[in-house]
């Protein structure tokens, strides 16, 4: 487990701005009852989603990054000339290469950063702010952009009635900039990796292993694949581990974080954790019911609606935790 306790720096990596963007389309529990075997109590019970939100003509995973980068990029008042670092976390990135910052950047005219992917599936948000906290405090950079998108929708196995009414696709940004004066900002990061359990949640083609070039022997191994028993016990046990580190390590008692927002990724799963860390419900932020598991984009688009319906407010401590595909986990503490 990699940590980083403080800011280990003269400055303050503080998120002055946040922003999301979903695609206008959305699929309902009752439009899933047209397309498999299911209902809406069925979906409901088993997940909390009523509605994802579906990439429709012309909209990809860097046409969403760009709208909600945009909207972060004025909630922070900065212009995307000053933009120094941009990543964007995904697993459904625009293609294969050039890395989908960098048509982030072309599109926001963010001229003078620099970019680049990060693939740790529904961690990489967390992941990415764990990276732009050590570049901000070190005072390496003064700004970065940091990104969760995926259009996972384009990569459902439709016929898997079990997580086809899963998956929506979505973007949120944050801006973190360096600051002496303001918040602490992130002051405890934590990341973790399972290469081992990488079959409980896949995609495997296409890569070296499975190349375009080659028919697959499984048409399938070009969609998502999710154990959903295993997945569901590791990620209480991973969540619940990491919480309580975070808290130790920053030597906060559970009450003390206003808002903790997990990655979205079904309500029964986040519910059973809470109840072993002992949280309120009224402590941790849900809002599947409306996007679905969003992956990379779930904390982000979560941490934009709990900041732009006031549920954040000045000094309050807020607890980032995720938990995907890798298998990947991690954390982030923030002081706004």
């Amino acid at each position: 487990m990699n940590k980083s306790i403080g800011n280990n720096g003269p400055y303050n990596p503080v998120i002055t701005g946040t922003g999301s963007a979903v695609p206008v389309k959305t699929l309902t529990n009752a439009d899933f009852t047209k397309i498999v075997d299911t209902s809406d109590k069925w979906i409901t019970t088993r997940t909390g989603i009523k509605v994802r939100h579906v990439a429709g003509e012309g909209e990809t995973t860097a046409t969403l990054s760009a709208e909600a980068a945009r909207k972060a990029l004025a909630d922070a008042d900065l212009d995307a000339d000053d933009v120094e670092l941009i990543i964007v976390a995904t697993i459904t990135p625009e293609m294969v290469f050039p890395s989908t910052a960098c048509f982030v950047q072309d599109m926001i005219g963010a001229k003078n950063a620099w970019a680049f992917d990060l693939a740790a599936a529904c961690s990489g948000f967390v992941y990415g702010l764990s990276i732009v906290q050590q570049f901000i405090s070190t005072g390496r950079y003064r700004n970065a952009l940091v990104i969760g998108a995926e259009t996972l929708t384009r990569i459902t196995d439709y016929d898997d009635r079990a997580s086809c009414v899963l998956f929506g696709d979505g973007a949120g940004a944050v801006i973190v900039e360096a600051s002496q004066k303001g918040p602490p900002g992130i002051i405890y990061s934590t990341s973790a990796s399972d290469g081992s359990a990488w079959a409980s949640l896949k995609c495997e083609a296409y890569g070296s292993r499975y190349p375009v070039s080659k028919p697959l022997d499984d048409p399938k191994k070009a969609l998502m694949y999710i154990n959903g028993r295993e997945v569901y016990q590791l990620a209480i046990r991973r969540i619940v581990e990491i919480v309580n580190d975070c808290l130790e390590h920053c030597g906060l008692k559970a009450e003390d974080v206003k808002m903790y927002i997990p990655h979205q990724m079904n309500a029964r799963i986040i519910e059973s954790a809470a109840k072993r860390l002992n949280l309120s419900s009224d402590k941790v932020f849900l809002n599947i019911e409306k996007y679905g598991n969003t992956s990379a984009a779930s904390i982000p688009i979560a941490l934009d609606e709990c900041c732009r319906q006031g549920k954040i407010d000045a000094g309050d401590i807020v607890l980032l935790v995720a938990f995907g595909g890798g298998l990947t986990w991690g954390a982030n503490v923030i002081q706004f």
